[in-house]
């Protein structure tokens, strides 16, 4: 890739899930979101096509690709249903701490049914103490023989119940990121429970728990890497999360942006179609333009992720900040755009709108990334 264009083969990957979206996802989002329906024969579909491990080496099945190439499909899948397309994401994102920090034996373990999606994974980090303050969590992992034995409680974990593996950062040594440690929890282990489906405003399509554990033993070897690393497993993982919610944020917004055009058209006011009106022409516009801004700082930060700059968490993080909040952003103007009908779940565009508020807080909120560029910058300030 040139700094300002695609290769033929990123356009085909972008075009393929693009296709996928527009008749596989599209057509049943609204349905899903109101029904609360988890659709995971669709993903396995998706998974089929190499989208259950995008960025996973290929000798377990994975597709062996970049994570700009990782930031193309979750925008295009996006576009047919942003809730789907994050929980790919972060399904991905698991498989990969599996991929970059498992030994061999755990990667051909756990990671062909991951690839194909056959098995489902969740990111085990938040708790109800412990969000943005992730380095004090508390779920304890004491060592017993040839196990862990878990205790504790996370909270807001996508897919849980229904996930087959849970990555699960458990503190085994002091407190502080330094006793943390990574270990694979599977689904059917005793002492592992599930609290209630939330009700929540969007993500809807996806199921959110509480992951409890309750004496629960889990095996040594279900650790990755050596005990005290799992912070920064942990954040690892999340430098490519964010990129990838981004993308589904520039993926959601840019599916209302093409649906205000549409309507723009065709909608008739004071004898004109609202196209003609200059002042929605201009909102338009600048709807277009910062979506096209935060796809530039994305695909960068994507590429920096990739090449493993030094300042790779700082711009995945303000990639995260800009283009979830210029994806919601979008959103909401394009809600305006249609007026009344905006606010009605016929037109998708109030659905959109609620999917996508929730990618400005997971994976690190905005507020956290603005910290994660300030440290960034004063560090680089001091020489450091």
């Amino acid at each position: 890739m040139s700094p300002f264009s695609l290769t033929e083969d990123q356009i085909a990957i972008r075009d393929m899930a693009q296709d996928f979206a527009a008749e596989t996802l599209a057509p049943h989002a609204a349905r899903w979101d109101e029904e609360k329906h988890f659709p995971v024969e669709e993903m396995r579909a998706a998974a089929a096509l190499g989208m259950g491990g995008i960025y996973i080496r290929d000798d377990v099945g994975g597709s062996g690709l970049s994570r700009l190439d990782a930031a193309l499909i979750f925008e295009a899948l996006s576009t047919g249903c942003p809730t789907v397309a994050a929980y790919i994401s972060i399904h991905n994102m698991c498989a990969w701490m599996i991929d970059r920090y498992g030994s061999d034996e755990q990667r051909q373990r756990f990671l062909p049914k991951l690839c194909t999606m056959e098995h489902l994974a969740s990111y085990c980090l938040t708790e109800p103490g412990a969000g943005s303050d992730a380095a004090a969590l508390k779920t304890k992992a004491v060592l017993d023989g040839d196990h862990y034995v878990l205790d504790g409680q996370k909270q807001f974990i996508s897919g849980a119940g229904v996930s087959d593996i849970y990555v699960v950062m458990a503190r085994t040594g002091e407190a502080g990121p330094g006793g943390i440690s990574t270990i694979v929890v599977e689904k059917d282990t005793p002492g592992l429970s599930f609290g209630a489906n939330e009700k929540k405003m969007g993500w809807n399509a996806q199921p959110t728990r509480a992951v409890i554990f309750e004496n629960c033993r889990v095996p040594v070897t279900n650790r990755l890497g050596p005990e005290g690393i799992g912070f920064k497993i942990a954040m690892a993982g999340l430098d490519g999360g964010r990129l990838n919610i981004g993308a589904c944020s520039l993926g959601g917004a840019q599916g209302a942006l093409d649906r205000s055009l549409a309507y723009a058209k065709e909608r008739k006011a004071f004898g004109s179609a609202i196209a003609d009106f200059q002042a929605l022409q201009f909102k338009l516009a600048d709807m277009a333009t910062e979506l096209e801004a935060a796809r530039s700082l994305l695909w960068r930060a994507a590429a920096a992720l990739d090449a493993k700059t030094p300042d790779a968490t700082k711009l995945c993080a303000m990639a995260k900040r800009i283009a979830t909040d210029t994806g919601f952003e979008v959103a909401n103007h394009a809600l305006q755009i249609h007026g009344g009908y905006g606010y009605l779940a016929d037109y998708g565009i109030e659905k959109i709108v609620r999917d996508l508020r929730v990618h400005q807080i997971l994976e690190g909120t905005n507020e956290v990334m603005r910290m994660i560029v300030a440290r960034g910058l004063v560090g680089r300030s001091k020489g450091n």
